[in-house]
């Protein structure tokens, strides 16, 4: 199967947990898009649906879906996004859409969290994939100086504002070893938003499309 194909299997493996009179969560990306096509076929089973970015409300209104917002539709039942990277312990990277503050916020909402990867986006250790901070502009420099510090390269994502009007620093050749802690430690950097490294708040599934079909992977 092509990476496309693989997208897809994960996103319909993720059809079965989405149980009548849930309040789901959706994220951001192509293979969510797979996801958010698959979503009218089960429309009766949707009480309410949160987006995490303007371009996945659009595509979702388009079905004939109306999105709440988080709150007023309080806790999530499930969210379900993908992810640039993920490592065994279903820590994440995330944010290369650039929507990972509203994907940080519904995940952290979520009593359950899929996350869903073609077998691509599964690695050994964090960052390879170039870890996206979404910054406030004014402090762009000041991060980019600390990321520098920490062994980081950081190139600003050119002419890309966020949904929130923001700036993201894409951290090159970063070895994140304990993400957890990374995590931390770039949250205190006065201006930086949120961080692409989901480790305070993992995925509890993993659906990894892949050659044979869909394997799940659990916390």
């Amino acid at each position: 199967m092509n990476a496309a194909d693989k997208k897809r299997a994960a996103a319909t493996a993720a059809l079965e947990f989405i149980e009548p009179g849930v309040t789901l969560g959706v994220g951001t990306g192509s293979t969510v898009n797979f996801l958010i096509d698959m979503l009218p076929t089960i429309r009766n089973r949707i009480f309410r649906i949160v987006s995490s970015s303007k371009a996945s409300t659009a595509l979702l209104e388009e079905l004939g879906f109306e999105i709440s917002t988080l709150n007023d539709a309080g806790a999530i039942d499930l969210y379900i996004d993908g992810a640039d990277e993920s490592n065994k312990r279903l820590q994440l990277i995330k944010g290369g859409g650039g929507a990972l503050t509203r994907e940080k916020v519904l995940a952290g909402a979520a009593r359950r969290f899929i996350c869903i990867v073609d077998d691509a986006k599964l690695v050994g250790m964090l960052g390879s994939f170039p870890l996206p901070i979404e910054v406030i502009p004014m402090a762009q420099e000041l991060v980019a100086r600390r990321l520098v510090k920490l062994r980081g390269q950081p190139i600003w994502r050119n002419d890309f504002v966020t949904d929130n009007g923001n700036h993201i620093l894409d951290i090159h050749n970063l070895q994140i070893t304990n993400p957890l802690e990374m995590e931390a430690r770039i949250n205190k950097i006065p201006g930086v938003v949120s961080v692409g490294i989901f480790a305070d708040r993992p995925a509890d599934i993993l659906l990894i499309g892949g050659d044979d079909g869909v394997r799940e992977m659990r916390v």
